[in-house]
């Protein structure tokens, strides 16, 4: 007991650096892949193509992969990013990526007949999508976005491949200097906690906006 109060300071150090990278990308990918999902919609087709090949590049590369090169690759040709801004733009375009892709599943779910409605109300684009389309999207892919949320709290421990002091690196500086594996099984207690507070957080959601079956 001694030795997990000794080394959890400089473990919640590192949940503090984790939590904020975690929620400033919650923050950017959600609204950036609904926009990106009703732009999806759009019958220009550069555009469509475009964005197509945008969530096919993003979904099908290792985010691993994409950390690395925004941080290591894009300085040899001039772009030069701290690690945790570099951190936080790659994971915010992979997660818009996948949150486009929940999005624009839960607005071709929609019946067609709703969008005809609201061109008999003389809705305009706005209206229809505030008034018709979000509130129902929303409520069909909650379980989804949410799933994807507790997948970025696994996901953030990547950070530490760019040298960011978050849990990760914390525990893993704490387990090489005292020989002991005791400060990971910690820091995987402290991600348990962090996806459990996003569970309980999502079921609550859930049930507030159950009105909308």
């Amino acid at each position: 007991m001694s030795y997990i109060l000794q080394v959890l300071p400089s473990l919640l150090s590192g949940a503090v650096v984790t939590l904020e990278v975690f929620a400033i990308v919650v923050v950017l990918s959600i609204p950036i892949g609904a926009a990106l999902a009703f732009l999806m919609q759009i019958k220009f087709k550069p555009l469509r193509w475009l964005l197509t090949i945008y969530v096919w590049v993003m979904r099908g590369t290792p985010l691993l992969l994409q950390l690395i090169f925004f941080y290591y690759v894009l300085p040899s040709v001039g772009v030069v990013m701290e690690r945790i801004p570099a951190a936080i733009l790659a994971f915010t375009l992979n997660y818009a990526a996948y949150f486009a892709e929940i999005f624009r599943g839960g607005i071709e779910a929609i019946p067609k007949g709703q969008f005809e409605a609201a061109k008999v109300l003389k809705f305009n684009q706005l209206q229809t999508i505030r008034y018709i389309i979000l509130p129902q999207v929303f409520k069909i892919v909650l379980p989804s976005v949410f799933n994807e949320i507790i997948n970025l709290v696994k996901d953030s421990s990547l950070v530490y491949v760019l040298g960011v002091g978050d849990l990760l690196m914390a525990s893993k500086t704490a387990a090489n200097r005292d020989a002991t594996l005791a400060p990971m099984f910690i820091a995987g207690a402290i991600y348990l906690l962090l996806i459990g507070a996003v569970t309980v957080l999502s079921k609550q959601i859930e049930k507030k906006y159950d009105y909308y079956k």
